[in-house]
């Protein structure tokens, strides 16, 4: 066999011939895993204009997770980046892989689940042996240190025995190690048989057990066993088994990538589409002499013939090219077994397909497409035989991009010259959360969907989050990353309002100057310089995020600006976080456009609560110069009225921002008409801040005079800064009633030990005999009180007379 690649020389990477002379490129840098450095991007057209671009899509059988949002919303800031800001013509092709093992498994397990849901509509007993059956199977197979003969009334506390390492967080062999993804499945694995010996447990007690519900818990042992003993008898050419949860799947896919405001891609492709090209495809390269067909109608990829060739295999991960795990994780779980290759490194380019498995003509026979094969064939007929960019996760650099660039050089070189086909290949990093690489085998991720509605995360602040770490490195979520996104979000946030409400009045401040004017665009001029130097490094998002953030904490410490000065620089960061895709309803071709979405009232609160708010800024004014002048303030309330801006909404929403127009007038005329002191004055404004329009979603934020209170929606800050206060200041009454009450018990009980009589306070069964004043003379035994003793209990004694008198002198008086 050839010498393996870790001990070869790796080819030297050239960029492509690139655009004709004259052409004037941006200095862009991209890491590419070809070379595992920057490298400066030189597209292939002669104009140094369009960029093509493939991307590996997602294989539709589950909802896409965070992870999965990591790499895609990632690659649509680099797409963005590329196309809105270095102003590249970037033609965007991505796959949907909607045939592979994992598809065909999960096609047929669901198709077989819904015909026994079908034709068993209640838990009969034919329901309860099978899921009894696939409960036991699936135990076997996953969770082996279980009794093989574990009853349901019993599961729990055989896996507390068995797995007690693992529910504790140790490794499986219990040492000091720290658990990974082994013990993650396995906590998997015990999750879901729970959930059938619940359902079973259930039905053992009672006949009446809802059937949803039953085979909601039994799901998961339901599938595997069925397509064990069913999963053969699949037509092989009825293909709608698989493509009803594809298309299912697809759909809901491409909702979340809009929540997550990721663009469509320009050009989509899907393999049960491409399948006659594929074939054509792979009888190019065993024409070539790169691949061979076995006697089972599967055709494999010769890695031997293809280096003899002088051709260089696994080249963005020449280290992992032995790693049999990785391998066998690319061929897939349904390959068959028994299938004589070369070489066991060579992998599938198509795959006979066996019972129950959807099956296309071919030379070789019915079969399916292998995974690698896809993307070179759909990608080569869309953008040909030489391709700009490549990108994925970084799981997928080997084997499937490392076979993808190995499949298409053997299809494009025919033998010529070695052919790269992809120029640059970049890969995004994982998404992790407590140290465990998010995972559907794994099952512990959080879908798009669940995250989004639950309200863990918005469209905005989960791109921000994205934005702070490097594309390429991995992130993972913690505390501190949710706190500096929210933190750069707020900030943002702050900005953005202060300049809508400049542009709402326009005024030049009292104490604007040329200087703060230069301060400020001097620090716009540098944050310009700063974000293209980050962008041209690779697409260094996290120091183009600090390039934003200082630019905004120079503007909150510049005084006297103008209004153009504060309006120029809002324009520009508003036509940046739009090409990071922070607006989903951003428009760069408006150069006016200020702030992102979200950050105004609703249109409906507008013709009211500005003239509120406007209101609410005279009297307050007036109250606290304490110099009131009632009449002015009573005609400033009837002069008030809705304004003609904003507008839209429903009628009841709009009616309830009327209704508080309305009362504030009344309550200001009346305060006004009774001359009220200037503080019931200000409890109204702070009424109508705290109370009416924050439990409407506003909130009007007051600054020193002659500053206007500035208009803005209740936001997740705000709320969470008024919990803050609220909890502080519940916190605060709770310990003071503590103290109040611990002192009036201190009282109470002082009280009640003044009332005792010093004459009485020693006849008790302690002593037997006292003298005129109640001082004891013999203990209970009739034995004299020593004189140590007695000598304790006088003072005692004049201690509670002296409490005593003083007590009767209070109830006297």
């Amino acid at each position: 066999m050839a010498t393996t690649a870790t001990t070869r020389q790796m080819p030297a990477w050239h960029p492509p011939k690139g655009p004709r002379a004259g052409v004037k490129l941006p200095p862009l840098k991209i890491y590419n895993s070809l070379t595992r450095q920057k490298d400066a991007f030189v597209p292939a057209d002669e104009e140094g204009k369009v960029v093509t671009w493939y991307t590996c899509g997602p294989t539709v059988y589950d909802d896409a997770h965070l992870g999965h949002a990591r790499n895609y919303v990632s690659t649509d800031v680099l797409r963005r980046i590329m196309q809105d800001y270095f102003g590249f013509q970037v033609k965007f092709v991505m796959n949907i892989t909607d045939v592979d093992d994992k598809i065909i498994l999960r096609g047929r397990q669901q198709h077989l689940l819904g015909k026994l849901r079908a034709e068993h509509a209640q838990v009969d007993e034919f329901v309860l042996s099978t899921t009894k059956a696939g409960f036991d199977q699936y135990i076997k197979k996953n969770l082996p240190l279980l009794p093989a003969d574990i009853k349901p009334e019993n599961y729990g506390a055989e896996v507390d025995k068995a797995y007690k390492s693992v529910l504790e967080g140790k490794t499986l062999d219990g040492d000091n190690e720290p658990a990974g993804d082994k013990e993650a499945k396995i906590k998997m694995h015990i999750t879901t048989a729970a959930g059938a010996a619940e359902a079973l447990l259930i039905a053992s007690k009672s006949s009446k057990i809802d059937a949803a519900d039953f085979f909601d818990k039994a799901e998961n042992v339901l599938l595997p066993y069925l397509d064990s003993l069913h999963g053969s008898d699949i037509d092989a050419n009825d293909h709608s088994v698989f493509t009803s949860l594809t298309q299912k799947f697809e759909k809901r896919f491409f909702e979340d990538m809009e929540a997550l405001n990721v663009r469509y891609p320009d050009v989509l492709t899907r393999v049960t589409e491409f399948v006659p090209q594929i074939v054509t495809f792979i009888e190019q390269i065993v024409a070539n002499g790169f691949a061979y067909a076995t006697p089972d109608g599967s055709v494999y990829f010769d890695i031997e013939a293809f280096e003899k060739a002088g051709h260089d295999y696994a080249r963005l991960e020449p280290w992992n090219r032995n790693d049999k795990s990785l391998q066998a994780d690319g061929e897939g779980s349904l390959t068959n077994k028994n299938t004589v290759k070369r070489n066991d490194s060579d992998f599938a380019l198509w795959k006979a397909s066996k019972a129950g498995e959807p099956a296309w003509p071919s030379p070789w026979g019915p079969g399916r497409p292998g995974w690698h094969i896809e993307c070179s064939v759909m990608a080569s007929e869309v953008l040909g035989k030489e391709i700009d960019l490549h990108s994925g996760g970084v799981d997928l650099r080997f084997p499937h991009h490392d076979n993808e660039l190995a499949q298409s050089t053997a299809y494009w070189s025919k033998g010529g010259p070695s052919v790269l086909w992809t120029n640059y290949f970049i890969h995004t990093g994982h998404l992790s959360i407590q140290g465990l690489k998010m995972s559907k085998s794994l099952k512990n991720f959080t879908t798009v969907r669940s995250a989004l509605s639950r309200g863990e995360y918005t469209q905005r602040s989960l791109r921000v989050a994205f934005l702070m770490g490097a594309w390429q490195e991995g992130i993972e979520i913690t505390e501190e990353l949710l706190k500096t996104t929210a933190s750069w979000e707020d900030k943002l946030n702050n900005f953005f309002l202060k300049s809508i409400d400049v542009a709402r009045h326009p005024t030049k401040p009292e104490g604007s100057t040329e200087a703060g004017d230069k301060q400020l665009l001097g620090a716009l001029d540098k944050a310009k310089a700063d974000l293209d130097a980050a962008l041209c490094d690779s697409f260094n998002t996290p120091a183009a995020m600090r390039a934003i953030s200082d630019l905004v904490s120079e503007f909150n410490v510049t005084k006297g600006v103008s209004d153009e000065a504060v309006l120029t620089t809002a324009r520009w960061i508003t036509r940046i976080v739009t090409i990071l895709g922070l607006d989903a309803e951003g428009d760069l071709k408006d150069a006016s456009r200020i702030a992102w979405s979200g950050i105004d009232i609703p249109a409906s609160a507008q013709p009211y609560v500005y003239p509120v708010s406007q209101l609410r800024d005279e009297v307050r004014q007036q109250a606290r110069s304490g110099s009131l002048d009632y009449e002015s303030i009573s005609q400033a309330a009837q002069r008030t009225k809705p304004s003609a801006a904003g507008g839209g909404g429903d009628d009841e929403s709009a009616a309830r921002y009327e209704a508080v127009l309305s009362q504030f007038k009344t309550d200001v005329q009346k305060l006004a008409g009774d001359r009220a002191p200037a503080k019931d004055l200000l409890v109204l404004c702070d009424q109508l801040r705290d109370t009416h329009l924050w439990n409407l979603g506003v909130y009007l934020e007051d600054r020193d005079g002659p500053l206007h209170a500035m208009v803005r929606p209740v936001d997740r800050a705000l709320l969470a800064a008024r919990a803050e206060r609220e909890s502080a200041a519940a916190a605060k009454r709770e310990a003071k009633a503590k103290r109040e009450a611990e002192e009036a018990e201190r009282r109470r009980l002082l009280e009640e030990k003044a009332r005792l009589s010093h004459l009485d306070m020693f006849r008790t069964a302690e002593f037997s005999e006292w003298d005129e004043n109640g001082l004891p003379t013999k203990d209970a035994k009739g034995e004299e009180v020593a004189k140590s003793k007695k000598k304790k209990l006088v003072k005692d004694w004049e201690r509670q007379k002296k409490l005593h008198e003083e007590w009767k002198a209070k109830q006297g008086s």
